[in-house]
């Protein structure tokens, strides 16, 4: 058995991709996307129909070009997601924009918006994640779209054990912790390498999924934005784990024998103090503010997304022109 086929044994694959003629060769679970994915995936000549399309429905929707864009962003991200949902036979993460993260309000209406639109398509709302960045207002909105409108969720742009903890508290479907995002940042601030179980990402991972079993919390934890197939490795047993197709590539392609690094039965080996942050904001706010890893991943996270958004904006813009 190859590695990715001895992972899905016991955690469910995800494909991290916009590009939904790689996801089929993979056979995931679910799909995720981002405006950074979108945005590449729309620069190729075969998704053409799709913008097009979007472009014809936005200009039915209103006459303001702000608004067309607004309309024809929207619709694009509910093209790429009906034609990913046509492969899998789970769920797809579609994200609200990233200029709203610190919008609640806001971000509720787009993600009640998105989720009409899927409808609209004949696609339930079950099989769609709306993920929103991991910031105080977006984990409130959340709470808000899970329990009033049974929305579900996928918080991103994951960081800190602040966020995770006022996750499940706040009951959001799932969470993404950035794995290789934390690597990042620790090798840049240490000038170390980390490998393996030492990798500050993984550490972070891991601990949230012991947390969560010790606790009960039935928030899926899935593993995002890996480095390296090292860093998947030693997250086998993850509930999730959101994987590129060039890492799901070299998965499938190695046969050494794995072995599974997360389990229910190992997280309540050592148990953790159980703490809380979901309704309370001044503590959460302090906890990520001494967290420099964690603040400036979040914030770089919410500015690269924001301008592959504008970036993808300006091109529905001048295709409206």
């Amino acid at each position: 058995m190859s590695v990715l086929d001895q992972i899905k044994q016991f955690t469910t694959i995800v494909a991290d991709s916009g590009d939904f003629e790689t996801i089929a060769e993979y056979k995931p679970q679910d799909a995720t996307t981002n405006p950074s994915l979108i945005l590449a995936a729309s620069q190729k000549p075969q998704y053409a129909k799709l913008i097009d399309n979007a472009i014809e429905y936005a200009k039915s929707k209103c006459s303001k070009p702000e608004e067309q864009a607004d309309w024809a962003m929207d619709k694009l991200l509910v093209n790429f997601g009906c034609e990913i949902l046509k492969i899998v036979p789970g769920r797809v993460s579609t994200e609200v924009d990233a200029r709203l993260s610190f919008d609640k309000d806001a971000t509720i209406e787009k993600a009640k918006r998105l989720i009409k639109m899927y409808a609209d398509e004949g696609v339930d709302k079950k099989r769609v994640l709306i993920k929103i960045a991991s910031t105080w207002e977006g984990i409130q909105a959340a709470h808000v779209l899970e329990q009033e409108h049974q929305i579900h969720c996928n918080l991103t742009l994951l960081f800190g054990f602040p966020q995770a903890v006022a996750c499940a508290e706040a009951g959001v479907t799932l969470i993404s912790p950035f794995v290789g995002r934390i690597l990042d940042w620790h090798k840049k601030a240490s000038g170390k390498d980390f490998q393996g179980a030492e990798d500050p990402g993984v550490i972070s991972v891991s601990n949230i999924y012991n947390y969560y079993k010790q606790n009960g919390y039935k928030t899926i934890v899935m593993g995002a934005s890996f480095r390296n197939t090292g860093e998947i490795e030693e997250l086998a047993g993850c509930d999730f784990l959101t994987i590129s197709p060039a890492l799901l590539a070299k998965l499938k392609e190695d046969k050494k024998k794995l072995e599974r690094k997360l389990s229910p039965e190992k997280a309540n080996a050592k148990k953790m103090e159980k703490v809380s942050y979901f309704k309370n904001e001044k503590a959460f706010r302090w906890e990520m503010n001494q967290d420099a890893m964690a603040t400036e991943k979040l914030s770089e996270g919410i500015r690269n997304f924001a301008a592959d958004g504008n970036k993808l904006h300006k091109v529905l813009q001048e295709k409206l022109a």
